[in-house]
């Protein structure tokens, strides 16, 4: 798997943007502090109510000549999958939130993520929103594709960061921007703040070329790496409200209970949902309000957890799986009598695609998660499904 080329940014872009934060600073702190120029300065202790939206798992491969040797199955037009109506139909719900800022959960486009594929399918639904988008990328965007009849060869991102940072006339990728840094040492990991919300994007595909197929935490690679920052910006974090999200979840709404891995353990759902059991850690140990994830193609939510998965009403994080975006749907793990295989899901829906709708108060939160559009095949009756709620921040 190549590893891809990568180049110095232009001194100029950096200090511009760092003389427009620092203007922006000497008043009051920004609304988001991503090293991105178009923020609004606000007090990190206003009142102010913030919507984010969010959501993962999003558009569909185009059928174009980039792509004609791959299955029809995999392509938008497939009578399994979403589909441009999906994404479009997810994209309008999201703009009618009126969000100031919208949290993309990995796996923005399929099937392995490269810029024209961008350009062509995710671009047409979602390009209204780019500059608030705030994306965590996916394995989609890293990996090799190979199922179905489909031989992709992996992006290592490089897809991802031309279309979110920006790139140069031969489509290399801006080394710095929205998604955050595309380098060696930085595989896009940020955060940012929302007046009283602090909030974190992760990368998780660390068995990839561009993470040199290491996923260990504490061995000094990249991932390992990546750890140490969220720890360190945990520390120095001064806001009460804390939200991370990545894409693999730590626990599963779609994974079923084996002979020796149970639904509720953490990494039930794959490796790399695994190896995040670190992170878990950390935003446990500093209070973090939500955790958020897609990759299953479906939406749940789940009870306020420990590390382990145990149900912790007092101190555990709510996890919301919100991977129904528009590209296809998954089954959500159930047991022969209906109750879920997870036991810690409270609520799921698989049957059609939605975003979810995020109020972000002082010192609490609310959520609504309603679908857009009913699932492939599927009447009327899928749609009649909602969850809301609220909680309070425990920072």
């Amino acid at each position: 798997m190549p590893m891809r080329t990568r180049k110095i940014t232009l001194l100029v872009a950096s200090v511009v943007a760092a003389t427009l934060l620092g203007a922006a600073a000497a008043v009051a702190a920004p609304a988001i502090d991503n090293g991105w120029p178009y923020a609004s300065p606000v007090k990190a202790d206003d009142n102010k109510t913030y919507t984010l939206a969010a959501v993962g798992d999003i558009a569909c491969e185009p059928d174009d000549d980039d792509n004609a040797a791959n299955p029809s199955a995999l392509k938008c037009g497939s009578p399994s999958l979403g589909g441009y109506t999906a994404e479009f139909a997810t994209a309008k719900q999201a703009t009618a939130m009126k969000p100031d800022a919208v949290a993309l959960l990995g796996d923005e486009q399929y099937q392995v993520g490269k810029l024209s594929d961008f350009e062509a399918s995710f671009e047409q639904a979602w390009g209204g929103l780019k500059f608030l988008e705030r994306p965590a990328p996916g394995n989609h965007e890293y990996y090799p594709y190979t199922k179905k009849g489909d031989n992709e060869t992996g992006q290592n991102g490089s897809g991802y960061f031309a279309y979110f940072n920006g790139h140069d006339e031969t489509g290399t990728p801006n080394t710095e921007g929205q998604a955050g840094d595309d380098t060696d040492a930085n595989q896009g990991w940020y955060s940012y703040n929302l007046g009283n919300w602090h909030i974190v994007s992760l990368n998780v595909e660390c068995n990839s070329a561009a993470f040199k197929n290491d996923c260990s935490t504490t061995d000094g690679g990249l991932l390992s790496q990546e750890t140490q920052w969220l720890a360190n910006d945990l520390k120095n974090n001064q806001q009460q409200c804390t939200i991370a999200y990545w894409h693999q979840p730590t626990f599963s709404a779609t994974a079923g209970s084996t002979a020796t891995v149970p639904a509720a353990a953490a990494g039930a759902g794959g490796q790399e949902g695994q190896v995040a059991d670190a992170w878990w850690k950390l935003l446990y140990a500093n209070h973090a309000t939500l955790v958020l994830n897609g990759h299953e193609h479906a939406y749940a939510r789940l009870k306020p957890m420990d590390p382990s998965g145990a149900y912790d009403p007092k101190n555990g994080i709510p996890e919301f799986i919100i991977g129904t975006g528009g590209e296809a749907l998954d089954s959500l793990a159930k047991n022969t009598d209906g109750t879920y295989a997870n036991q810690n899901v409270v609520t799921g829906y698989d049957q059609g695609f939605g975003t979810m709708k995020f109020t972000l108060k002082q010192h609490s939160y609310s959520y609504s998660y309603t679908p857009a559009l009913a699932g492939p095949g599927l009447g009327a009756a899928a749609l009649n499904y909602s969850d809301s709620g609220s909680g309070n921040c425990k920072g």
